[in-house]
């Protein structure tokens, strides 16, 4: 055996074990396909308006949008949240936990806290979000004794982000976590154990969610349905094709409420005729409609039959 080269292969293995922060040319390899703003850290910085519009897009349209773009393993269900009724939209900050392995989590926790990391690694990720982040973390499923976070980080969580978090894991103080008026928790459970016999490997590495496939940056929509988390490059487009079909749900139902077509005209592909009367409907009510006056006539501009 080459003892020398079997050395450099620990070395190498050691180094990425203890580097628990992914690069900036790191993140922006993986997300080659972002051309707009990114923050420092080189996560995406999908824009504040696409992200509040994001709010009305349904799981449904979001899951659609990409599955036609070929992304199947977007989507992740089965969760428990804080408040079914609260949905949430943010920038994934993503986190890998693992189950504990003493030699690596020493060596983290060393390196984390020579390079000033206070408190338990699970609080670290808190200190790097920003406004509109989502903190999301595979905590592989654990219940018992993988409360990633009780009332008090969530209270900190909520003063940074004003979101919430996705865990692949459990919370505990459901109820202390319930009265921080915003916030919101999509977990895999909860139980009343502190988090035991876990380690933090690495922050805004891709990481998995259940069947999901995670990169920072990504943007987390949060719904009672489910979590569908959708690659910054596309989040424009998500919320665009879900404004044009809201538009076109909403003129279809006016009309045929006023019998002006049947349900098979409104069902089927329109005609021309009824194109022209839906460009007409937008403009007539282009300040009425829950979609940005910007986007309607956007629309407009692009509009053949």
């Amino acid at each position: 055996m080459n003892y020398l080269k079997l050395a450099l292969i620990l070395t190498m293995v050691c180094n990425t074990a203890i580097a628990q922060t992914a690069s900036k040319e790191d993140i922006v390899f993986l997300t080659h396909q972002w051309e707009g703003e990114r923050f420092e850290d080189g996560r995406p910085k999908v824009a504040k308006d696409i992200l509040e519009r994001m709010k009305s897009v349904s799981i449904e349209e979001a899951w659609v949008v990409l599955r036609n773009e070929g992304y199947h393993n977007q989507y992740e269900g089965g969760w428990q949240p804080l408040h079914e009724d609260a949905p949430f939209v943010g920038r994934a900050l993503t986190v890998q936990y693992m189950p504990n392995r003493p030699d690596v989590s020493e060596q983290i926790t060393q390196k984390g806290l020579e390079e000033g990391q206070i408190g338990n690694t699970n609080s670290w990720p808190i200190d790097m979000l920003q406004e509109d982040d989502v903190y999301v973390a595979d905590g592989f499923g654990k219940i018992v004794d993988g409360t990633l976070i009780g009332d008090n980080l969530g209270n900190a969580i909520y003063a940074k982000s004003k979101t919430g978090v996705v865990f692949n894991a459990s919370s505990r103080d459901m109820a202390g976590l319930s009265q921080i008026d915003g916030f919101n928790a999509f977990v895999k459970g909860w139980h009343p154990s502190f988090l035991t016999e876990v380690m933090l490997l690495s922050i805004n590495d891709p990481i998995r969610i259940g069947a999901a496939a995670v990169l920072p940056g990504d943007v987390v929509l949060a719904k009672k349905s489910g979590v569908i988390f959708i690659p910054s490059h596309l989040a424009e487009k998500v919320v665009v094709t879900s404004e044009v079909v809201r538009l076109r749900d909403m003129f279809g139902v006016e009309r045929l409420k006023e019998g002006t077509y049947t349900p098979g005209q409104i069902d089927n592909k329109w005609t021309d005729d009824i194109e022209r009367d839906f460009s007409e409907w937008l403009t007539e009510h282009m300040d009425e409609l829950p979609v940005p006056r910007e986007q309607i006539q956007e629309l407009l501009q692009e509009r053949t039959w």
